[in-house]
């Protein structure tokens, strides 16, 4: 076991791609118990979608690719959540309007261009050979933002996702709460699009808090054990992967998918 971890970890794109994966699984389950309980589980679903649509354009223009992602899905973000709040379209509407339209303009583009190349390819279903050291570096500093803005906000957090309207009421700054949500979901989604991929990159926000919610009851420890599901899915995860060949993010999947069924007999079993 450990040879075959001292082998694995020998290449540096395994390691490149171990680090971004496991701060992004961090990441994505801190913020995903939050999303799943306001009903918003497949706004990462929703942005990945408008993070593919905008890779392409950048591609097409001979753009940096994440220098237009970041931007384009923040504002999706934004713009997703102030329809919602507005009350003209429900969340799970404006998710699959947004979503599917920029999927169309993804593969217009795309069609107009130069075809499917390989880096879009990468970015719709995951590659752990495009991490390059640049793209190491950005989603470490990224990532270090998201935790800490996440930790430093955590009670505010807390308060709009149980009683939005009493954190309102009681001058919470439930709004802004709301945007740095949005904010810190949007970055997430682009950063894990590298490894999980466009298609299954919402994965890692919707399992690890339901997994979590099956065993655990309080706000704190669903976040915590969400945590470390998580990174410990993601881990098993790609090392399946580099033992199967088989797609890095289609086994971390598995791998979650598998937590969920053994924490849910779990919760079963203490009634």
């Amino acid at each position: 076991m450990l040879e075959m971890l001292s082998t694995m970890f020998s290449y540096q794109f395994m390691v490149r791609a171990l680090i971004v994966g496991l701060l992004v699984s961090l990441c994505a389950a801190l913020l995903g118990v939050s999303l799943v309980l306001k009903r918003y589980s497949m706004i990462g679903d929703g942005l990945s979608h408008v993070g593919f649509g905008a890779l392409a354009v950048a591609t097409a223009l001979g753009m940096a690719p994440m220098a237009v992602a970041i931007p384009v899905v923040v504002a999706a973000a934004f713009l997703l959540l102030r329809l919602s709040s507005t009350g003209k379209l429900k969340g799970d509407a404006a998710i699959a309007m947004i979503s599917t339209g920029a999927l169309a303009v993804g593969v217009i583009v795309l069609s107009l261009s130069t075809g499917m190349t390989s880096d879009v390819n990468n970015y719709l279903f995951g590659s752990m050979l495009a991490m390059s050291e640049g793209d190491v570096t950005l989603s470490v500093v990224l990532a270090a933002a998201v935790l800490t803005l996440f930790v430093v906000f955590y009670r505010r957090i807390f308060a709009v996702t149980f009683d939005e309207t009493f954190a309102r009421a009681t001058g919470g700054h439930a709004e802004a709460c709301n945007m740095l949500l949005a904010l810190l979901t949007a970055v997430t989604i682009v950063l894990g699009m590298r490894v999980m991929g466009t298609m299954l990159i919402s994965s890692l926000i919707i399992f690890p808090a339901l997994t979590a919610m099956r065993v655990c009851r309080s706000f704190k420890s669903v976040t915590l054990c969400a945590a470390v599901v998580s990174v410990v899915c993601f881990f098993v995860g790609l090392c399946a992967s580099y033992l199967l060949s088989t797609a890095a993010g289609a086994t971390v999947v598995v791998a979650n998918i598998l937590a969920f069924v053994i924490f849910a007999a779990v919760g079963r079993l203490r009634g």
